[in-house]
């Protein structure tokens, strides 16, 4: 497409909109070989523990039918009701199997990514039935990995069930003259040594395979700058997102707030609803309000100055003064200067005859 951007010009790694915008699209690292090996897995613990008693229990039926076969009706209705309750009977010995592989099936996608609900994938789309489009997929380079792939896949089963069987030649060559019971007990004991040596390769194969399909998955997903740069715009012109990162930018700041209480000089409080911050030392021109605040905030105010020892002074005057002239990290006003002065003085001899009697 001649809008989408460049391979080349995607550098940056996506955003977490990105990839969730990308899963509600269906859009999620699949490897088609992890399902694979799920399946083939669910299908060597059934052949192991379900499929002795399975097939006893279709042997038997059968034997069932086959000893009665003078007593049925097979003509008009009759063999409909023969057929259905034939039927009825194998469904209910595979029923088990069946459940447990479609249960296999499931985990082997919520293993790979969180469960996805969407009809994107499905909807009709000019690129699905374009021939154009159609061609470009044959011959791509993805299409070629997949052609590998399967014919590696039927290489090794093929040879995995040679060097399984070969050595068994002569075994299979007798079992036409056992009982049905020993054959099936034989089947089962090559079947399992089949399934193991296919699963110990599909598992290599598969480990690979998601591994490459999760970095093809990444890489379509990373941004070009542009990208980045209209996705940032686009979530700061939303309410919810600016609301969000101003409550944010607050709490940060209030943070910073209360981390200065310790280094303030004198809390000036009303003694309960507001609570200021000062500092002064011989360097400052005039005291500065390091923290403010009101109700709750002059609570922890309070909270910490007592924990640090930092000497609190009630004057409710200037402390409701305080609270409306002066900003965070503000000088105090002239207007104020003199009782601030007083208060700063007071603090200071306390400190004198504190240290005096000591």
């Amino acid at each position: 497409m001649a809008d989408e951007p460049d391979k080349s010009e995607k550098t940056e790694d996506p955003s977490q909109k990105k990839l969730d915008d990308a899963h509600k699209r269906g859009d999620v690292a699949k490897s088609q070989e992890v399902t694979t090996w799920f399946m083939i897995f669910g299908s060597t613990l059934v052949f192991a523990l379900l499929a002795p008693r399975a097939s006893a229990s279709l042997l038997t039926t059968l034997e069932t039918v086959m000893a009665n076969a003078d007593l049925y009706d097979v003509s008009g209705p009759g063999f409909l009701r023969f057929f259905s309750g034939l039927s009825y009977s194998i469904m209910l010995i595979a029923i088990v199997p069946l459940g447990f592989l479609a249960i296999a099936a499931v985990a082997a996608n919520l293993i790979q990514h969180k469960p996805v609900l969407s009809v994107d994938p499905i909807k009709p789309k000019w690129s699905k039935i374009s021939p154009a489009a159609g061609f470009k997929r044959l011959f791509s380079a993805e299409s070629l990995v997949n052609f590998l792939k399967g014919l590696l896949k039927l290489t090794i089963v093929g040879a995995v069930m040679f060097f399984v069987l070969w050595p068994e030649r002569d075994r299979l060559d007798t079992l036409m003259t056992v009982e049905p019971l020993i054959i099936l007990a034989e089947f089962q004991e090559l079947g399992l040594k089949i399934f193991a040596a296919t699963l110990i390769i599909i598992t290599i194969i598969a480990a690979a395979d998601y591994m490459y399909q999760r970095y093809r998955w990444w890489e379509r997903q990373k941004m070009t700058i542009k990208e980045v740069r209209d996705e940032y715009k686009q979530m700061e012109g939303d309410p919810q997102v600016k609301g969000r990162i101003r409550q944010i930018r607050q709490q940060r700041a209030q943070n910073r707030m209360m981390a200065s209480v310790p280094d303030a000089t004198v809390v000036v409080t009303n003694p309960t609803h507001y609570a200021i911050a000062l500092k002064y030392d011989e360097t400052m021109n005039a005291p500065v309000c390091v923290a403010k605040g009101a109700d709750a905030i002059a609570l922890k105010i309070r909270e910490l100055a007592n924990e640090n020892k930092v000497p609190i002074v009630e004057n409710p005057p200037l402390a409701r003064a305080l609270y409306v002239s002066v900003d965070i990290e503000g000088t105090i006003p002239t207007e104020h200067f003199k009782a601030v002065a007083q208060v700063i003085g007071y603090v200071m001899r306390l400190r004198s005859r504190k240290s005096w009697s000591s």
